[in-house]
């Protein structure tokens, strides 16, 4: 069996780990700095590991010996986990949507000095799944003239002002709020302020908006840069919700004071598992000369089972672990950077993991 090591005990580190476990090819080492979030976390037949990622010789030893290492960690923590992971021979996977980190990701796999391995940085839902539909419906179009990405995981019941409940990392929902976002408009790269753009639209009878966010789009800007119109990258939410938050990180001028608006978030901003992820992806441009729209979309559930996991812990677990899957089967690179838009839709969509988006 393959050893994989994944870093974080989190919701997503743990997701990932259930998920390889139960297929069977992989040992599973789940790390963590703490031993009683291990203990209480650590799913059954993972082997436990006290680590500080600080350490480089706690996280070398960690490395030895293993194939692909799943990190799900703060963003903070990747260039070092990719540095070392690297320099083990070890395959690099994270999750991130801090485009700084995923650039300084991007830099490790470029030098040619350390081993050569797959580095993968962003492989989750979005940055990560998000961009491999996009590439899929863009290449069936002889000219793209605009690709909307739309993504947003919500609370099936919303009760309080701001229509939301926490689902994933909160630094990571604060990096989308307060950071540039990147896109390309009318032809040209564009860095777009956050929170702006807001767009109202309705899905089975329920209303949502949409404004720009960053971090979502990945790599796409690069790959498609010179052959599209538009591409920009929203994130869903509930009528309202753009508002509420534009006030708390705008005029209170909480992205100033990240962790102040962590705490308030994280305080006030109850966790649900009663989650829905919506995927939707409309590409519009010319087929056989034709003016053409080619849309995907899915809505995903949270389990509502007392063990059951979160639409988000699925969808970004499946996001990496078909990934994983797909290298240990030979159907990715085994060196070099992994860019999102390169893995095909079909066999992603098919592997066993990424089944959860078919």
């Amino acid at each position: 069996m393959l050893r994989v090591l994944v870093l974080g005990s989190g919701k997503i580190g743990v997701s990932v780990a259930l998920d390889l476990l139960g297929a069977g090819n992989y040992a599973v080492t789940l790390a963590d700095h703490s031993a009683e979030a291990l203990e209480s976390r650590a799913p059954q037949g993972a082997e436990q590991l006290v680590l500080d990622v600080t350490d480089d010789r706690e996280l070398l030893e960690a490395l030895h010996d293993q194939w692909a290492v799943i990190n799900a960690l703060p963003y903070f923590f990747n260039v070092r986990i990719a540095q070392a992971a690297r320099a083990s021979a070890v395959h690099y996977f994270d999750l991130s949507e801090d485009t700084d980190a995923a650039e300084g990701v991007r830099k490790v796999a470029e030098d040619k000095s350390g081993s050569q391995t797959l580095i993968a940085p962003q492989c989750g839902l979005a940055p990560g799944f998000i961009s491999i539909v996009a590439h899929h419906l863009v290449g069936a179009f002889d000219e793209v003239h605009d690709v909307k990405l739309r993504v947003g995981a919500l609370p099936q019941f919303p009760d309080n002002i701001l229509r939301y409940n926490l689902t994933w990392s909160t630094e990571g929902l604060i990096n989308e709020y307060c950071n540039l976002c990147d896109a390309i408009h009318e032809g040209e790269r564009r860095k777009l302020v956050p929170l702006e753009g807001l767009e109202r639209f309705s899905l089975d009878g329920i209303d949502y908006e949409a404004f720009s966010t960053s971090g979502g789009i990945g790599t796409l800007c690069d790959t498609l840069d010179g052959k599209v119109r538009n591409l920009n990258y929203k994130t869903v939410r509930y009528p309202g919700h753009r508002d509420m938050v534009q006030m708390l990180a705008r005029d209170l001028k909480l992205c100033e004071h990240r962790e102040t608006f962590k705490e308030l978030i994280e305080f006030g901003v109850p966790v649900t598992r009663q989650d829905v992820v919506l995927v939707f992806v409309t590409v519009t441009g010319l087929k056989a000369g034709m003016l053409t729209q080619d849309s995907f979309m899915r809505k995903i559930y949270g389990d509502v089972a007392e063990d059951g996991r979160s639409a988000i812990q699925k969808t970004t677990s499946a996001g990496v672990t078909t990934l994983v899957d797909m290298l240990r089967e030979g159907e990715l690179p085994d060196h070099g950077l992994l860019r999102l838009e390169q893995v095909d839709f079909e066999t992603f969509t098919q592997n066993r993991f990424g089944q959860v988006y078919a």
